[in-house]
């Protein structure tokens, strides 16, 4: 698979607007492991190997535990992730699927028990902005760089 082209070259202007969102959803406030967790889980099903490469390396450098993203997939039956990050999954996952679940309102109650108003706000955007990440790069067909982490040898990808 090859990359079909270069949206941040191709349009610079959007590209940018892409970036100022995403700046604004890092500056949040909002406790970055659990962003790093919105991101890697909208994108698991997004299917975006670029994003998933990066946000599962942000993670690790950011201190996550090797079983917590294994996990992530699981995350409900997985007793690892605390309220919070089980509500920001939840609602990460509504969102990202709005076709299919209408985004019920026992996950936004469940949301709302454990984050303000302001806060369901702003994880609201984190969620837009990955998945806007992830249909640029998914539709693109942006390649990771299947870098190894540190640590790794480098692999051989035929």
């Amino acid at each position: 698979m090859h990359q079909r082209l270069d949206f941040a070259k191709t349009h610079p202007a959007s590209y940018q607007a892409m970036l100022d969102l995403q700046g604004r959803v890092n500056d949040s406030g909002l406790e970055k492991p659990m962003m790093e967790l919105v991101k890697i889980r909208a994108s698991q099903i997004n299917g975006c190997a670029f994003c998933l490469d990066m946000h599962t390396r942000d993670a690790r450098m950011q201190g996550e535990r090797e079983h917590r993203l294994h996990l992530l997939p699981a995350w409900r039956e997985a007793p690892v992730y605390s309220q919070r990050e089980r509500a920001a999954l939840a609602w990460t996952e509504a969102l990202t699927l709005v076709h299919a679940t209408q985004v019920p309102d026992e996950v936004y109650e469940q949301a709302r028990s454990q984050f303000s108003e302001e806060e369901l706000v702003k994880l609201s955007l984190a969620v837009v902005a990955i998945n806007g990440w992830n249909r640029l790069c998914v539709g693109f067909r942006k390649q990771p760089a299947l870098r190894p982490f540190p640590g790794e040898q480098a692999q051989r990808v035929s």
